[in-house]
């Protein structure tokens, strides 16, 4: 068994994002710009199926989301969940035509972005929260 000692701190880890996008291109190339950023990519193409991860892992740092994508849950109905659920995840919030005020008053990231500025800024983020800062 190895020592406490041994063992990463939470801080040593790489941060971890949640990319929440239906189109499987753009969260394809998301994914990679943050992982070349040193960041855990985990991907989900709807709001229920980051949500489910949520419930199921809560190591995540920031959650990424589209706001328009198939299923039950938009971006901003699932940005509202999570911030419920666990107040120190970071959300941002992206989207061509935001039409959910009324599920999310934070973040919203215009679409289209540029990728390698977005992922900078999200790892950047999510480095700043696992530091405490």
């Amino acid at each position: 068994m190895p020592e406490l000692e041994s063992l990463p701190s939470p801080r040593d880890m790489p941060v971890r994002i949640l990319v929440v996008e239906d189109e499987p291109l753009l969260r394809a190339a998301m994914a990679e710009a943050l992982r070349d950023h040193g960041a855990t990519v985990v991907e989900a193409s709807t709001g229920d199926e980051a949500w489910e991860y949520i419930l199921s892992d809560a190591s995540i740092d920031v959650v990424f989301t589209d706001h328009r994508m198939p299923g039950n849950t938009s971006g901003a109905q699932l940005a509202a969940r999570v911030r419920r659920h666990d107040p120190s995840i970071e959300i941002v919030v992206t989207s061509a035509f935001f039409d959910g005020q009324k599920d999310w008053a934070g973040r919203v990231l215009n679409k289209p972005y540029p990728m390698e500025d977005t992922a900078l800024h999200l790892a950047s983020i999510a480095l700043r929260r696992r530091n405490g800062v």
